[in-house]
């Protein structure tokens, strides 16, 4: 696998620390505000909509320049956001930094998971996606648990002025590794939004924001979940996030690894396990061993759904992906915000701290739905020799015995 890839893997723990670390201090953040933990919730929430509203937007702005530079300018952004967030007098500036640095998030996915799948064979785009999300993954082993022991210990102030210099690292490492390779010739923003005439690019969307908002329902309220209900101790929380992050790292190379043998198989069974783990997590959640474990399946299974949900989007979109991509990224963190939205209601209805995982087991079960019917549809199109205007071409999509 080509170097670069490397460079996007930097960038991506940047982002992965950040967008998940909140969820180690929110009893922090909340205490320090005044604010309730649901409240506390809308940084993950505010977080999760810039990531929607930013990826296409930024993508669209990005078509004028190469994508070296987008994605220098997109690392900018995320050490202006973060250093905001440190420096937050109130929750509402707090807020406005989470957004400010979100905005970089989707763009960065979206056109890194483009260039990524540029570098490598045809028949290794996966892996290679999958090869750029490890550093989200390993965020969550290493840079996640590291700022949230160092939040709990020093303030979690230190804690996003730490995420601002990983921010400082990815720019450097994609300034100097990534290959220049111009503007692509065939950008436009017309063209970019031709993809969106398939109606498999908005199937693969509701399928990413219901499948991994399926996780973020659960994992957002881990904190208060695993000290109130499992019976861990607020310094526990570190070590979970660990095992939930080890499960990430594995599930996410497992998915890129059989979405490029057997793609929708890999996507059905990574779904229906999830629906089933959530499900189970209501219950094990009140034993420490079985909570520690259900976290950890949650992370594998979730994110193994990741490179075949985004090497799906790409194959359906492939004469102008880079939109397509970056809003897919977007679908993503749609669904992290209506879960995390969700989970805070269900919680201030009074249904407890384990109803999120009822609510993360309907939205994942609704995604394995959906991709029976996705399924459905590109067989359907293949016997009968048709083309959908913006899908991928017959002679470069995945042979029929992926599906």
């Amino acid at each position: 696998m080509p170097l670069a890839l490397l460079a996007l893997a930097i960038g991506a723990f940047g982002i992965g620390t950040t967008e998940f670390v909140i969820m180690g201090v929110l009893p922090e953040v909340a205490g320090d505000f005044g604010v309730s933990i649901p409240t506390a919730g809308l940084l993950v929430s505010g977080y999760a909509l810039g990531v929607v509203l930013g990826a296409p937007l930024l993508t669209v702005l990005g078509t004028r320049v190469s994508r070296k530079k987008m994605l220098m300018f997109l690392m900018g952004l995320f050490v202006v956001g973060n250093t905001l967030s440190a420096l937050a007098p109130s929750f509402g500036v707090m807020l406005a930094g989470r957004v400010v640095a979100s905005l970089a998030h989707g763009a960065f996915f979206g056109i890194g998971s483009v260039v990524a799948a540029g570098l490598v064979a045809p028949e290794k785009k996966a892996s290679a996606i999958s090869l750029m999300f490890t550093g989200l993954t390993v965020a969550n082993v290493v840079g996640v648990p590291l700022g949230t022991y160092i939040g709990q210990a020093a303030g979690w102030r230190v804690t996003f002025a730490a995420v601002a210099v990983l921010g400082v690292a990815g720019l450097l490492g994609v300034a100097r590794l990534v290959p220049e390779t111009g503007r692509p010739e065939s950008a436009s923003v017309r063209t970019e939004l031709a993809a969106f005439r398939n109606a498999q690019v908005w199937i693969a969307m509701a399928m990413t924001v219901l499948g991994f908002g399926g996780v973020f329902a659960a994992v957002t309220y881990i904190t208060p979940m695993m000290t109130e209900v499992a019976g861990y101790s607020a310094g526990a929380v570190t070590w979970l996030l660990v095992l939930f992050g080890a499960g990430m790292f594995l599930g996410n190379l497992v998915g890129g690894r059989f979405a490029d043998r057997a793609l929708m198989p890999m996507l059905f069974t990574a779904l229906g396990a999830l629906s089933l783990t959530l499900l189970l997590f209501t219950a094990t959640a009140h034993h420490k061993v079985l909570a520690a474990i259900t976290l950890t399946l949650v992370g594998a299974l979730g994110f193994a759904t990741v490179p075949p949900l985004q090497k799906w989007v790409l194959d359906q979109a492939a004469a102008a992906p880079t939109l397509a991509s970056a809003a897919n990224i977007g679908a993503f963190n749609l669904g992290n915000a209506l879960a995390a939205w969700l989970g805070g209601v269900v919680i201030s209805a009074g249904f407890g701290w384990t109803s999120p995982n009822w609510v993360g087991t309907l939205l994942t079960g609704s995604a394995l739905l959906l991709s029976f019917l996705a399924a459905f549809l590109d067989r359907r199109t293949r016997s009968a020799g048709r083309v959908v205007t913006g899908s991928a071409p017959a002679d470069s999509a995945p042979v029929p015995a992926r599906r």
